[in-house]
């Protein structure tokens, strides 16, 4: 074996996913798998997913592969350390990728990685193996896109790559690789739908200061329609999915590709239920008719607030007015609309929370996603906040999702905000059904008292 490839997610080990239940594998290693078995790599997988910790150090002990690259995200970032410390201490080079590498690339290798990828992984891996193989992990400074440490201790931050342009190039994920019919098991199991999940294009050109881009860059390359069309061909051939999860940032960004995948679709009358994430200025009218024939029934985008003034601080290039537009016209074709909605960013004030709930209750969306902003290093939220961050433990014991900053408000004031919000919200959506039930009217505005007064007793409180 040339390289195991794996991560960190172990689904039954989480108690927030388990009561979820919507697992997609990861696609980054997918295709690192393809593209690297296309040029004549032996490559293995051990997907975690729905798998345990002891069992990867079973399969490691019985394995005992020589080279493992670990994909990291927040997410399975304490995961991961895990599964690096258990490899080194049976003599495995650790390889790390995704998001987090770029910008805490020293602080793996100095807990125990060998090599950090920083961007895409296909052309890094295929130059990066070989000199494993044969040289160790030294002297790689020809080597562009890495991060590792030299002999004498110094850590070497290598040129960066270029990304890959022609992404038709590249071979579709290795789904058969892992046990992908147990994806869409679990999904049929859980929410009586089977589900896969597939993208089409790498990087995003917007500029929302929350937002990391650290592996595909701020560019925007997508794969051809046919591609696409030819990959979504074989997933209903072969895995029989009941629907489709556009993983893309903006599945809309581009219209004249969005036109020819709408074409491919109907020249090959093809047509599944999916759900995408979009922005309320990239979809129209005629967009939103053709997304509809095709079979989405939700399209998620950010709204983030109901405040104009925050969202132009966020850099979101989108106006309020928009965000309601689009979900009215969404829904006028059946289409439901999932809005992001996020509070605490810096700046905000009680008067822009109470918009952003006034916002919800005049945009009605079918369904929204609430967090609290937290600083993402390497955005330009984390650069703003960097002298004011709180930092209460050890790198390896947290991650960016619990960093937080001086001035603002307390994490249980935004407990008290995000349950009044959605007492708010669920009380309008009620008093505006015609079949009123006075259980969860009663329910709802008691909830919402009680958290706004939550609210007011831990405003003056700032971290």
């Amino acid at each position: 074996m040339d390289i195991l490839l794996t991560h960190g997610y172990f689904l039954q080990e989480d108690e927030a996913e388990k009561r979820i239940m919507k697992p997609y594998p990861t696609l980054g290693i997918l295709y690192i798998s393809a593209y690297l078995k296309s040029k004549g790599f032996h490559v293995d997988i051990f997907d975690s997913t729905f798998q345990s910790k002891e069992e990867f150090r079973q399969y490691i002990d019985t394995v005992r592969p020589s080279r493992v690259g670990i994909y990291v995200n927040l997410m399975t970032k304490l995961n991961a350390l895990e599964l690096i410390r258990y490899c080194k201490s049976k003599g495995v080079t650790v390889i790390v990728g995704g998001p987090e590498i770029p910008f805490y690339g020293e602080e793996f290798i100095k807990h125990g990685a060998d090599v950090g990828v920083m961007g895409e992984g296909e052309l890094t891996l295929e130059e990066l193996v070989p000199h494993l193989q044969k040289h160790g992990a030294t002297k790689m400074q020809h080597i562009h896109g890495i991060i590792y440490r030299e002999t004498d201790g110094t850590i070497v931050r290598t040129a960066e790559r270029e990304l890959i342009q022609d992404l038709d190039s590249i071979p579709n994920p290795d789904r058969a690789a892992i046990n992908f019919h147990q994806y869409i098991d679990t999904w049929q199991t859980n929410h009586g739908r089977g589900s896969a999940s597939l993208i089409c294009a790498r990087g995003c050109p917007f500029t929302c200061t929350w937002c990391s881009r650290s592996v595909f860059g701020d560019t925007h390359r997508r794969r051809s329609a046919k591609h696409v069309v030819d990959e979504i061909e074989m997933l209903l051939a072969e895995y029989k999915p009941d629907q489709l999860w556009f993983a893309d940032d903006v599945f809309t960004i581009n219209h004249r590709w969005f036109y020819d995948f709408y074409e491919e679709m109907k020249k090959r009358n093809m047509k599944i239920p999916f759900e995408c994430i979009s922005r309320a200025d990239r979809l129209n009218e005629d967009v939103l008719q053709k997304m509809a024939e095709l079979g989405s029934f939700r399209i998620w985008y950010g709204s983030e607030s109901g405040s104009q003034r925050i969202l132009d601080a966020m850099q979101r290039r989108v106006k309020v007015e928009q965000i309601q537009d689009i979900t009215q016209l969404a829904q006028k074709f059946g289409i439901e609309a999932g809005l992001f909605v996020m509070l605490g960013y810096p700046g905000e004030e009680i008067s822009e929370i109470d918009a952003t709930i006034t916002h919800l209750k005049k945009t009605n969306p079918d369904t929204y996603l609430t967090t609290v902003a937290y600083p993402i290093k390497g955005t330009t939220l984390y650069n703003e906040v960097r002298d004011s961050l709180i930092i209460n433990d050890d790198w390896e014991k947290i991650t960016d999702r619990t960093l937080n900053f001086k001035g603002r408000h307390t994490e249980r004031f935004y407990w008290f905000a995000t349950r009044h919000m959605v007492n708010e919200v669920r009380l309008h959506k009620l008093m505006n059904n015609e079949r009123k039930h006075v259980l969860p009217l009663v329910s709802s505005y008691a909830k919402s008292k009680v958290a706004r007064m939550g609210m007011r007793l831990t405003e003056k409180a700032r971290t």
